[in-house]
């Protein structure tokens, strides 16, 4: 079997991820003997982008290359947080320890590209970065008395009663409700808020569970009565309704309403995306919007204009895209620099500002929410994007 051969053969066992560990080690050698861009023209004819010129041209920057597989190979060992990788002008996060393998064969594929370029990014940050830790378990609990209570550093078990109701803070860290709601039959509210870099588990008074991201917010009644169940969200929020045809389940979020008997859907909301967007995993939801209502089935996604009142129906959402905030990583498919920029700045509690011509970059994969800032931004800079930290917590995006 000739080299390219066992490349392609090796290339297409780590894409079907049933490489074997002999197999990486081999592939790893291969790359870091990789003189003539054999790798570099296998990939572009995989995706596509081969050319007459990309298949012949293997002029590119072997040790710089090289330099980049060492750090990338010296922070998988030492941290096990996952790479960050430039790629045709893309960013890929990986994720997972197995991913090694595929990190150099995409650090080489993104050879060629940037080899092209009249400068070469730096391997180190372009600015002096004020780490920053990435978000955890942060919220707050406001009562119906207006009294609040910090969860992250609460103890465990009951914190407070309001009527019947118990309020008790679980060993995993989940704040759940018991009881039978207010002794005069008064409906009494609480309303949960994470901060930027905070996210929190709920268990409603009628078991559903719910989960806030960063920056977000949900008001409830301690007891559910009556013949609904209502609740208003801020921000971004994952519901597991449990089941009652009797009394269906209702979220607010700003101009859309979803109504649902038990299902499992996202909602994301935030004041500063262009649309509030519900997306459904499971059973089946009503969305409305003024005048306007849609039903919509398991893998759909309803967008509502944040000012607007029609309702767009994406038949095919992106689920793993829309969840990968709830699984623990950032997940972006073709989204652009203040996408991505929206997201880190609610996860670390950071202020972005742009500096004359937003940079025009496309970036797809995903990276664990786990990473420090300053990781983050490394990873920036391997694509071109240039910065500078502020006052330790604004980032000032440069053209």
């Amino acid at each position: 079997m000739s080299t390219s051969e066992r490349l392609t053969y090796l290339l297409e066992q780590v894409r079907l991820r049933q490489a074997t560990a002999a197999e990486y080690r081999e592939l790893l050698q291969l790359i870091s003997d990789d003189e003539q861009g054999e790798i570099v023209k296998l990939l572009d004819t995989w995706h596509g982008a081969g050319t007459a010129e990309s298949a012949t041209n293997t002029d590119y920057d072997h040790a710089y290359w090289q330099q980049a597989v060492k750090e990338i190979l010296d922070a998988d060992h030492t941290s096990r947080q996952p790479a960050v990788l430039p790629v045709k002008n893309r960013i890929y996060f990986l994720q997972r320890y197995w991913w090694a393998a595929a990190c150099m064969i995409l650090l080489t594929a993104g050879a060629y590209y940037l080899s092209k370029q009249t400068t070469r990014p730096d391997m180190a940050a372009t600015a002096p970065v004020k780490d920053v830790a990435p978000g955890g378990n942060r919220a707050v609990l406001t009562l119906s008395d207006g009294s609040q209570i910090t969860l992250d550093s609460a103890g465990n078990g009951v914190l407070a009663r309001q009527g019947n109701t118990r309020i008790t803070k679980l060993g995993n860290g989940q704040l759940a409700y018991s009881g039978s709601g207010s002794q005069d039959g008064k409906i009494l509210y609480n309303t949960m808020s994470t901060p930027p870099g905070g996210q929190y588990q709920l268990i409603l008074p009628d078991g559903t569970g719910v989960w806030l991201n960063a920056a977000s917010s949900i008001s409830y009644p301690t007891a559910f009565t009556g013949n609904e169940r209502s609740v208003t969200v801020t921000g971004e929020a994952y519901f597991e309704v449990a089941k009652n045809e009797k009394m269906p389940f209702r979220v607010k979020a700003g101009n859309t309403t979803v109504d649902v008997l038990g299902t499992h859907f996202n909602i994301n909301a935030y004041k500063d995306e262009a649309s509030i967007n519900t997306t459904l995993l499971e059973g089946a939801v009503r969305v409305s919007a003024s005048q306007q209502q849609q039903q919509l089935r398991p893998g759909q996604q309803a967008r509502v204009k944040a000012n607007g009142t029609s309702i767009q129906v994406v038949d095919h959402a992106d689920i793993s895209e829309v969840m990968a905030w709830k699984a623990g990583f950032f997940s972006f498919n073709d989204a652009d620099l203040p996408t991505v920029m929206r997201q880190l700045s609610r996860w670390y509690n950071v202020e972005v500002t742009y500096e004359g011509r937003i940079p025009q970059r496309v970036f797809t994969g995903e990276i664990g929410r786990n990473l420090t800032l300053s990781q983050v931004l490394k990873g920036l800079t391997k694509t071109r994007i240039k910065y500078r930290i502020e006052n330790g917590n604004r980032i000032v995006i440069q053209p």
